[in-house]
């Protein structure tokens, strides 16, 4: 005869119990981040992937996402197939956080998209990133002296501007801010339209050239400008590069080379 599963009878919880562990909660996943090392706008691959890195060099990571769940456009796949592309050297990335890969030729590897984002989004978490989702960035902070500097974001809750109502947003204070919000290189955007001075302009993402925007994107990462960086699509967008589509693996480069560049100017090393 099978066992019989007993579930065990659930704790009764008031309902203003409740409210209060949220309130508590959400008061101190926000205090931290409100000043912190590093902040990452955007939850996709190059977000996810920088965050991890940053976090595991010591540095107090925040990734902000304005969606209610993360991956960027890992998810879609190619045309909504479910699988994408990662060539090498990229897919060591993917083998350090537990993806199971599939070389379909010499150096070229194909992964479940799923499992791409719950391994990256995992290993970002216990690396020690925090990932808050639903936060829109809408504008940043800009210290002037001696030189403008980026210091952090202005942030607002994504439902809030969709509803189109006026709530005044929150700061978040930094030493770096990572932009990795793909096509609309929002952040990017705004310094471009608001520090005039930098001299910054959005180019927009040329026509396919896989092999060729694959290898610019990873070689145009970096700093922006002071306290600002780019990494992902928002390269391609700031660079004017060709777009790749469903491969990977300068997404995931573009990441851990823009982490490299966060940490050896915060801590001096790599």
């Amino acid at each position: 005869m099978e066992a019989v599963l007993k579930v065990r009878e659930l704790k009764p919880v008031r309902e203003a119990k409740v409210t209060q562990a949220l309130l508590i909660c959400a008061y101190e996943k926000l205090s931290k981040a409100s000043e912190t090392d590093v902040i990452v706008v955007g939850a996709g691959p190059s977000g996810l992937t920088a965050a991890r890195y940053t976090a595991k060099a010591g540095l107090r990571t925040v990734v902000l996402e304005r969606d209610l769940s993360f991956g960027g456009g890992i998810g879609g796949g190619g045309m909504g197939l479910p699988c994408i592309v990662v060539e090498e050297p990229a897919e060591e990335i993917l083998r350090e956080v537990g993806c199971g890969l599939r070389e379909v030729e010499d150096g070229v590897f194909t992964v479940d998209p799923a499992e791409t984002i719950a391994k990256l989004a995992s290993s970002a978490i216990d690396a020690g990133a925090q990932i808050l989702l639903g936060i829109t960035v809408e504008d940043v902070i800009v210290k002037t002296e001696p030189k403008p500097a980026v210091r952090g974001v202005v942030a607002q809750w994504t439902s809030v501007l969709e509803a189109g109502m006026h709530v005044d947003p929150l700061a978040f204070e930094s030493r770096a801010v990572v932009d990795c919000t793909g096509h609309d290189a929002e952040v990017i955007g705004i310094v471009c339209k608001k520090v005039p001075e930098l001299g910054l302009s959005v180019r927009g993402f040329g026509p396919m050239d896989v092999e060729r925007g694959e290898k610019a994107v990873v070689e145009y990462t970096g700093r922006v400008c002071e306290g600002l960086y780019a990494a992902g699509m928002a390269v391609s967008e700031l660079m004017g590069l060709p777009r790749m589509g469903p491969i990977f693996g300068g997404m995931l480069l573009s990441g851990k080379k823009v982490a490299e560049a966060v940490i050896e100017d915060l801590l001096g090393k790599v």
